[in-house]
């Protein structure tokens, strides 16, 4: 049963009306604790924010009994496609958050979620790979660096623990559609990952930044963000834009069904969308938000930064594909035969 709505107006005017609790589930390093804060001052409500490191492990958390317990998550595009197939997302209109026009007109009616009924803009950004240039001075324009690595990369590198992404960069590095059927062409995509598989020191999502930064890792699949924060840590690392392609992505605030606190869900994805605190954000994660009105609030290293600037000559990106039920097996036994 849906519970009376108070305006979000009012949720975000006084703190008497919005006590009670937040639960969110969210990427790992993916948020200021002083924004929680800051939100948690304006309305009232004590938040709750449990973590996972990849889209499918957040999808299989709630399909095993979290949903019902979280209001909020935060998939990629395509996982909110997979989820609102599965039935796991509720809706709200558009006046249900004040702040709704604040969204970048690019990021409204995406295909994903037309109109914006289930899901807000978060963050988006890239994913490719990045090098430590202290290890390695050569070419890294093509996505054999992870692949097929040179000697100096060999058993150094870190993949990211994301299925949707890995066998997306791998279909391009073949030059392969994603959502393949044809067999002989799938065969290809399962051996060339067997092969690679060796050169690879480590499968981590969370962990991405944190080997290049110990230098536990000398290349890695990463995304543009994470690169970022790495080099500001001090690693000699440099994203690239490799020649075959490189994944797309955009983060989502969705609201989930049967959310134990409907209201508060709204009134934080209505916060969320306010200039100030999306550019906290990006300040914070060093991606890119997708609402309008954040740029005086930038740090001008976020606003400069190489992994936020593709080069003039930089292929164009390609947002993860969602496959049909029968082809997404043959993906899935692929993926599963590689982590063994």
């Amino acid at each position: 049963m849906r519970k009376f709505l108070i305006p979000t107006a009012l949720l975000m005017a006084s703190p008497a009306f919005a006590q009670g609790e937040l639960k969110v589930y969210h990427w790992f390093e993916y948020i200021p604790q002083e924004l929680v804060d800051k939100f948690t001052a304006e309305t009232g409500i004590t938040v709750t924010i449990d973590t996972y490191d990849s889209n499918e492990s957040m999808l299989a958390s709630l399909k095993a009994g979290k949903l019902g317990q979280y209001d909020v998550a935060v998939p990629a595009d395509y996982m909110v496609q997979i989820m609102a197939g599965e039935g796991m997302l509720d809706s709200f209109a558009a006046e249900d958050l004040p702040n709704f026009g604040n969204i970048a007109p690019q990021w409204l009616d995406v295909p994903f979620d037309p109109g914006r009924r289930s899901s807000i803009p978060y963050q988006w950004g890239s994913t490719a790979f990045s090098v430590n240039r202290d290890v390695y001075q050569g070419d890294i324009s093509s996505l054999s660096i992870i692949f097929d690595p040179p000697a100096e990369l060999s058993g150094k590198i870190n993949v990211l623990d994301s299925q949707g992404e890995v066998l997306a960069l791998a279909s391009m590095y073949l030059g392969m559609p994603q959502c393949n059927t044809d067999r002989t062409q799938l065969k290809a995509l399962s051996d060339m990952l067997v092969a690679a598989k060796p050169h690879w020191a480590s499968f981590g999502s969370d962990t991405a930044k944190d080997v290049l930064v110990s230098g536990d890792a000398a290349a890695g699949m990463i995304y543009n963000g994470f690169s970022a924060k790495a080099r500001a840590e001090g690693a000699n690392v440099e994203y690239a834009y490799p020649k075959e392609g490189y994944v797309v992505w955009m983060d989502n605030v969705v609201l989930l069904k049967d959310a134990p606190n409907r209201d508060n869900a709204l009134a934080f994805m209505n916060f969320l969308l306010q200039p100030e605190n999306a550019a906290a954000v990006t300040n914070y994660a060093a991606y890119t938000a997708g609402v309008t009105g954040v740029e005086p609030f930038l740090d001008e290293a976020i606003r400069t930064s190489p992994e936020n600037n593709p080069p003039a000559d930089a292929p164009a990106g390609s947002f993860v594909a969602v496959c049909d039920e029968a082809t997404q097996k043959l993906y899935d036994a692929i993926w599963i035969n590689l982590k063994k």
